[in-house]
């Protein structure tokens, strides 16, 4: 956890650079077209592997021909998917009304072959545990791969086709960065009974990703079909912004709780024990910071995007209220991923998937905005059915998992009403944005501090003890051992 933790937060940091460097470089319609071509680049990249590649971490017993097998048919898949999207561009650049960006799908489609390389490959570093490599392959495939060739190539004017170029190169780095340390092995032959046995797993492990591809993805396409590339690219930016913070939490414990519950699958104390601590330290992260992202927003907009991004505002405090519900249910993913119930996860991904398409539809009559208002209510249903899934495999009961929030419920009541009150002041002061969001965010970040010092019990609760616990190496002893004793 900490060398991805480490990776995904410096990745975080780099994010937020390279989107506030590209935002003044290039139009919100720049960014549109290259959001439809990434939904169904996304949606084709489900059947890349037809989830091979996680039947590997998740098997108990693992073989050379399920290794081989695997490899083969990811290869295959990804020549194939490539062949397919360049055919299939022009209809798809008509269904999005966005004609130009059949030359950006074509380019994109090569990603697959590429991929289907380095996809088992990954999937087996993740199967032994080597997330510190991991997680020096993720920074600098994204450093030089995307951000160097993305800020550069813009900045010459090149438009939407800095991203395209960006994305490519970041994916042919990281497939010869994997390489490099895991080469494909060409014997045995591939196997027709491997195969079959690793599809047992994938083909509910796929469905489970179609329907959460379409949830992910539904209300871009709405967007895109229905509001224009501008709404696109504002709707899109908004989105990125609020999965910074679920890269950095949500991303890591998913990443990694997954193969680790996997090796304990058949020992449910200790995958209701990790579940609850995951969910309890979720909620203390992200609850808090949604709702002080959410009274901040106008001030984080203006001084991240521009003065032109202003849009992205309302949208932007809608997903901030939603980043609990969005990155919780990740842990619900990683738990049913890890005891194999994929099926039940698939079907309730597929009502989720429904729900976002009926809410973005409905909400598209209020614009932007009220498409991220339906997202929402479908994050908070999707929230709840995976949380009961999980508590089902893992047999413990909604009482304590109702439990574990208590505490982050009440650290975001108390972070948000002195994040009011602040930016309030700041705001008739006549302070400048930047100056702004700096004061209102060290008064909450030192008041929260100086709560958490004097009461922990009630702000951080058991779990959130724990946390600190685990920690404690990388935090002030002495800060522990108050917070321990209190605890």
């Amino acid at each position: 956890m900490f060398w991805t933790a480490s990776s995904n937060g410096l990745n975080a940091v780099l994010k937020v650079v390279v989107l506030i460097v590209l935002a003044r470089l290039l139009s919100p319609a720049d960014f549109g077209i290259l959001g439809a071509a990434l939904i169904v680049i996304g949606f084709s990249a489900i059947f890349s592997q037809l989830g091979l590649g996680p039947a590997l971490v998740q098997r108990r017993e693992l073989e050379p021909r399920h290794i081989q097998t695997a490899f083969a048919a990811s290869v295959a898949f990804g020549v194939l998917l490539a062949g397919l999207l360049w055919a299939t561009a022009p209809a798809i650049a008509r269904f999005f009304h966005i004609e130009n960006s059949v030359e950006v799908l074509r380019a994109l489609a090569w990603v697959f072959p590429v991929k289907g390389l380095s996809g088992v490959a990954e999937c087996l570093v993740q199967r032994d545990l080597r997330f510190r490599w991991l997680a020096t392959r993720d920074l600098l495939g994204y450093a030089l791969g995307y951000g160097l060739v993305g800020i550069v190539l813009a900045w010459a004017g090149w438009g939407v086709w800095s991203l395209v170029i960006a994305q490519i190169t970041q994916t042919v780095l990281n497939t010869a960065i994997l390489l490099s340390v895991r080469p494909p092995a060409l014997r045995p032959l591939p196997s027709w009974r491997a195969f079959v046995e690793l599809m047992d797993f994938g083909v509910g492990f796929t469905a489970a990703r179609i329907a959460n591809f379409m949830a992910n993805q539904g209300d871009n396409i709405v967007v895109g079909r229905v509001l224009g590339p501008q709404a696109l690219g504002i709707y899109t930016r908004a989105y990125q912004l609020m999965a910074v913070p679920t890269t950095l939490f949500g991303d890591v414990l998913d990443r990694v709780l997954f193969p680790t519950m996997a090796r304990v699958q058949d020992d449910p104390p200790r995958l209701a024990a990790a579940y609850l601590q995951a969910v309890a330290s979720i909620a203390l992260v992200m609850l808090p910071v949604g709702v002080v992202m959410t009274v901040l927003a106008p001030e984080v907009i203006v001084v991240l995007l521009g003065s032109r991004w202003v849009e992205v505002i309302p949208p932007f405090q809608v997903f901030a209220i939603a980043l609990l519900f969005r990155t919780s249910y990740k842990m619900s993913d990683s738990i049913a991923r890890a005891t194999g119930a994929v099926y039940r996860r698939a079907w309730r991904q597929a009502i989720y998937a429904a729900l976002v398409f009926a809410g973005a539809w409905v909400g598209s009559r209020w614009g932007v905005t009220g498409v991220s208002v339906g997202v929402l209510v479908s994050l908070v249903i999707n929230f709840i059915l995976m949380a009961d899934l999980s508590l089902a495999v893992a047999h413990t009961t909604w009482r304590r998992f109702v439990e574990a929030h208590v505490p982050a419920v009440l650290t975001a009541v108390l972070a948000g009403s002195i994040t009011w009150l602040s930016i309030t002041v700041l705001r008739h002061s006549g302070a400048s944005p930047l100056l702004r969001l700096l004061g209102a965010s060290l008064i909450t970040v030192a008041a929260i501090g100086l709560a958490l010092w004097t009461i922990p019990r009630p702000l951080l609760g058991p779990y959130g003890i724990k946390m600190l616990s685990l920690l404690g190496s990388f935090l002030p002893r002495r800060g522990i051992q108050r917070l321990s004793a209190h605890g």
